[in-house]
């Protein structure tokens, strides 16, 4: 790991184990914050890595406020937007939370949201394993925080390959850092009087921004209902068998 980049939410998703006896291939699929976290310094390290594609989960409003201007001509862009986040949906959401601005209210909103998840990532399944099977690798997946979004997609992925829930909750878990960076920052507390126009309490604000496996649990249970597993949903996306198999070969490592 490079050594600006491991202050952020960013991190190679290989070396994790499949109930097989396998583990994920590194170097191929990071995941990561997005850019407005990004300093030169950060912007070198991610040049050296040499990503050929990266997947943005976000709206168009956050790539217009944050785009990849560290990403040259030879890395592919593919924007996957995930319109279930609540940075993505506007006023409503987090007016929704305005009026009742409780830790109860925010874990109510985000396991809602970690619901829809799948459903919104499902057009963009094809794309996404298409780049990977094309050799556009490494890839970098990512959305604005790295946790929400990008945890669901990270965790759908590694599901295919076989890796345990508990191995994969672990590292939706090391998510964690981009809220302690956001405390450290000492911008948190202005920041959220700008969105909310008050200061919301602390234990609703750490549910907004730490990780809870009980979300994530959400997503794919909504997987193993609505698709009668993972595989389900990947075919219902229109990645067939053999191109699972071909996903699974390229990121497994016996």
């Amino acid at each position: 790991m490079t050594i600006a980049l491991s202050r952020l939410n960013f991190r190679d998703i290989g070396g994790l184990p499949t109930i097989h006896g396998g583990q994920v291939r590194p170097g191929i699929l990071f995941r990561s914050e997005g850019p407005a976290s990004f300093v030169a310094e950060h912007h070198a390290e991610l040049v050296a890595l040499g990503f050929r594609a990266v997947a943005d989960l976000r709206s168009e409003m956050e790539r217009d406020k944050a785009p990849h201007d560290w990403c040259g001509a030879d890395c592919r862009i593919l924007d996957l937007d995930m319109n279930t986040d609540l940075r993505a949906q506007g006023e409503d959401m987090w007016m929704t939370l305005g009026r009742d601005p409780t830790q109860a209210r925010a874990i109510a909103v985000m396991t809602h949201n970690y619901g829809l998840m799948p459903q919104a990532f499902l057009p963009h399944v094809a794309p996404m394993v298409d780049a990977l099977l094309a050799g556009d690798t490494p890839m970098l997946v990512h959305c604005t925080a790295g946790k929400d979004r990008t945890g669901v997609v990270v965790a759908l992925v590694l599901d295919l390959l076989g890796v345990p829930r508990d191995v994969i909750d672990a590292d939706y878990r090391k998510s964690d850092v981009f809220g302690q960076n956001l405390v450290m920052s000492g911008h948190l507390k202005g920041d959220l009087q700008k969105t909310f126009g008050f200061v919301p309490p602390d234990e609703m604000v750490a549910v907004l921004i730490g990780v809870h496996a009980d979300f994530l649990n959400r997503a794919l249970d909504v997987v193993a209902a609505q698709w009668g597993g993972i595989d389900g949903y990947f075919q219902a996306a229109g990645v067939g068998a053999d191109r699972r198999d071909a996903l699974r070969q390229l990121l497994v490592a016996d």
